[in-house]
């Protein structure tokens, strides 16, 4: 067994700076992770980082274009804390020897980007996140932080009082890759998970294949409720073949999107009159989308992104990157064609329902990064708002979790006085793992355990077990034809264009999933380096995740930011002015509602229609 005070685990952005801000506290921290800091998912941002740091802009403007970019679905206390905190945390980076791009006057360049009413996007290039990480995994070897990496972490050790606001979490139960082993990680005030986003529950996805929702699944299995998992922003700039990103950095810089012909149609068709192509990311995915649907996308797939009329000379300087992308995944030079583009899920604006102090309602459990919900973003994540979250909220777990008083939370979570409960929606298939026998199946790792005492051991010896069972079994379901299924299920009805009777289809698929899974076994027989093992237990975490994604889709009757619905083709404010929130329920997820928080420090945030 290791114990630590604090255990981050995930060591991409949000966890690197929760562990720097632990360490700062006086905390023993230590990172676990299942890839190398480095090769953490943060590394393919490519846009930048939103701060107001120049004379004529301020952050209550950020803060007003991040309300009105959320569909007015975020919560003011986040959404100002945010605003307010990016600019020092940025010049912090710098501090730090992150090398941002640079004006000719030696101040960091910014570019417009989608939904700002002032060029702010503060950049490296078009590989951000990747000198994001670079620069934050120094200062943790030079602090001395220990990372445990390659260890895959496979379940909290939580207690199981029935109130999960009771419940307290002492640490987690990780698998080491190299040696097989199963090994409990105490952790004496906090852990934090910053395990990035759930993309792989989706076939095309500008996520890495580590992204698989296991911070969701386990927050999820220990009681800390799920909160607007229905809205996944879908990047309007994806290469077809791949799903790999390109950045919104080449729309900031003047790139120009054309359909099959010629016609630059986010004006020419009135999708976005004022902005263009540089609209928010869910207006611009949906004009993509209907103008390949409506017959004019280039082979009936894309449209173009053309950005040579930049010169060779600024696309070299700000995106060099972009260029290599093109051309090594779809045989394209950028410098002397356009580009072929399509919708690809990027991001999930929901996640584990936190405060502003990254705490889960859940005791000792705190969440950061796009595994967390704060909400920042509520329905919809303006480009270049992701960084300032995970250095933002990334930084306050981490000081929580130590033992800083950071002040009375005005973000309220776990189920209290201040929720309503679901009741009208019928659901087509029953949720979760009720109706599947889980008496010693596969499936039966709620995650949860008894009283303190011992509760670590006990969860890392249940973990073994569960392990063993799967190893033992000779025959049955590999986990990738389970997951071909479930990626397809959400692709094809849970995308960027929603239907009642879709999300009920996706459902039911999902339910099969979770039933084929009660006979899933492991083919490679080794102990080391298996990576069969680690990804079958990631299934099991993407159907838990890709469900409450389909639940929360049916249930939110509306059309609010990224969340589009066929049936219901108007934003309601009157009734839908509130979090879903979805909870486990010892296998049974349950559905309630939270009002939005629109008062902020000096303003009530009045919603408005939302127009580009």
């Amino acid at each position: 067994m290791y114990e630590h005070d604090v255990i981050v685990v995930g060591a991409g952005g949000a966890g690197l700076r929760a562990a720097i801000a632990a360490h700062e506290a006086g905390a023993d921290v230590a990172m676990v992770s299942k890839l190398h800091p480095v090769r953490s998912h943060t590394g393919a941002a490519e846009g930048g980082i939103n701060a107001a740091l120049q004379e004529g802009d301020d952050w209550e403007l950020h803060a007003y274009d991040t309300m009105k970019g959320s569909d007015y679905l975020g919560d003011a206390p986040a959404v100002e804390t945010l605003a307010k905190n990016s600019p020092e945390e940025t010049i912090n980076l710098e501090h730090w020897g992150m090398p941002f791009s640079r004006e000719e006057d030696g101040t960091v360049s910014q570019r417009p980007f989608g939904g700002l009413s002032y060029p702010r996007t503060t950049y490296a290039g078009a590989e951000t996140g990747h000198h994001l990480l670079h620069t934050m995994y120094e200062q943790v070897v030079k602090r001395g932080i220990q990372v445990y990496d390659e260890w895959y972490v496979m379940n909290l050790a939580t207690t199981d009082e029935a109130d999960p606001n009771d419940r307290e979490c002492h640490g987690v139960v990780a698998y080491d890759v190299q040696s097989g082993n199963i090994e409990g990680f105490k952790a004496n005030q906090g852990v934090v998970l910053a395990t990035g986003g759930p993309g792989q529950a989706f076939d095309h996805t500008t996520n890495a294949v580590s992204c698989t929702g296991d911070g969701h699944a386990m927050a999820y299995r220990a009681g800390a409720p799920l909160e607007d998992m229905e809205f996944i922003q879908f990047h309007p700039t994806s290469l077809p073949s791949t799903g790999v990103l390109i950045s919104e950095g080449v729309r900031g810089e003047g790139g120009i999107l054309y359909n099959s012909e010629g016609e630059r149609f986010m004006f020419e068709h009135g999708y976005a009159n004022n902005s263009g192509e540089l609209a928010s990311r869910d207006v611009v995915a949906r004009a993509e989308l209907t103008e390949v649907d409506e017959g004019r996308g280039v082979e009936d797939e894309y449209v173009h992104l053309d950005m040579r009329h930049l010169g060779e000379e600024r696309i070299m300087d700000r995106l060099e990157n972009i260029l290599h992308l093109a051309e090594d995944f779809e045989g394209v030079d950028g410098l002397v064609e356009p580009m072929p583009v399509k919708p690809g899920q990027h991001y999930a604006m929901g996640g584990i329902e936190v405060d502003e102090n990254g705490q889960t309602c859940v005791n000792g459990l705190y969440a950061a990064g796009e595994c967390a919900c704060v909400s920042v973003h509520g329905g919809n994540r303006l480009g270049g708002n992701a960084l300032p979250e995970l250095i933002v909220f990334g930084k306050r777990a981490g000081r929580h979790a130590a033992g800083e008083d950071l002040g009375d939370p005005e973000i309220r979570t776990g189920y209290g006085d201040d929720v309503e409960d679901e009741t009208e929606t019928d659901l087509p298939v029953t949720p979760g793992d009720a109706g599947v026998d889980t008496s010693g199946g596969v499936a039966a790792d709620g995650g949860v355990t008894a009283d303190a005492e011992g509760v670590l051991e006990r969860t890392v010896e249940t973990a073994r077990q569960r392990v063993d069972r799967l190893m033992d079994k000779e025959d049955g379901v590999q986990h990738a034809e389970i997951r071909a299924k479930l990626q397809k299920a959400m692709t094809d009805y849970v995308n960027v264009f929603r239907t009642e009777e879709g999300v009920k289809k996706a459902l039911r698929l999902i339910r099969e999933c979770r039933q084929e899974y009660q006979d899933v076994y492991v083919d490679d027989p080794s102990r080391t380096f298996n990576t069969d093992l680690q990804q079958t237990i990631e299934t099991r975490n993407l159907i838990d995740v890709a469900e409450t994604i389909a639940l929360g889709a049916l249930v939110r009757d509306e059309f609010r930011g990224a969340h589009w619905r066929k049936e219901h083709q108007e934003r309601k404010d009157e009734e839908w002015l509130k979090h879903t929130l979805i909870s486990w329920d010892d296998g049974e997820p349950s559905i309630f509602y939270r009002p939005v928080i629109l008062e902020g420090e000096n303003k009530t945030y009045e919603p408005k229609e939302r127009s580009y």
